[in-house]
């Protein structure tokens, strides 16, 4: 109630705060906040998006840029997002997030994606509109064991596998 400035938790919509979930976990926390609708995390500590419990069906974007995650092994509780922002984190498996069914922008810049067959995952995301990858090993080469291709060009795999996507690091797909 002291962090979101209101006495009725039913109120709040939208939430920012910084956590660390090494020494506290956050419980489910979502049962208090039944109508939040947008949660910023940016800068904190998280071990897994599992530290966020199973209570946010309804939140429709979610920023976790900068927490240390590795994996996103439980965001699929997040069913109702639309916007996800993990910006500068570790993941390099983006197969947790084909449950996303609502999912229309996603954020993925400075993370670890060395394979681009794991963007096929994506194509699952149906409503997926805006895709960040820029800073990840993909945009320069398909995947860690193979050389640099003067041929390959990351906007063209990416929009074969996406062909839905209608922008791709802030410029629109169809520019290669």
């Amino acid at each position: 109630k002291v962090l979101a400035g209101v006495d009725d938790l039913q109120r709040v919509k939208v939430l920012e705060m910084r956590v660390d979930t090494r020494e506290i976990s956050l419980g489910n926390f979502g049962v208090h906040l039944p109508n939040l609708r947008e949660l910023k995390l940016n800068n904190s500590l998280l071990v897994s998006v599992r530290d966020l419990g199973t209570s946010l069906s309804r939140l429709c974007v979610l920023w976790m840029a900068r927490c240390g995650l590795s994996d996103l092994d439980g965001i699929s509780s997040c069913s109702s997002l639309k916007e996800l922002y993990i910006a500068y984190n570790n993941i390099s498996d983006l197969s947790q997030l084909t449950w996303l069914d609502h999912l229309e922008v996603l954020d993925l810049e400075g993370n670890n994606i060395e394979d681009i067959n794991q963007v096929q995952y994506l194509q699952l995301c149906c409503k997926l509109s805006h895709l960040t990858v820029e800073g990840n090993l993909i945009c320069v080469k398909p995947n860690a064991e193979s050389a640099e291709e003067p041929d390959y060009n990351y906007r063209v795999e990416i929009k074969k596998l996406i062909p839905h996507l209608k922008y791709l690091d802030k410029i629109p797909a169809s520019q290669t």
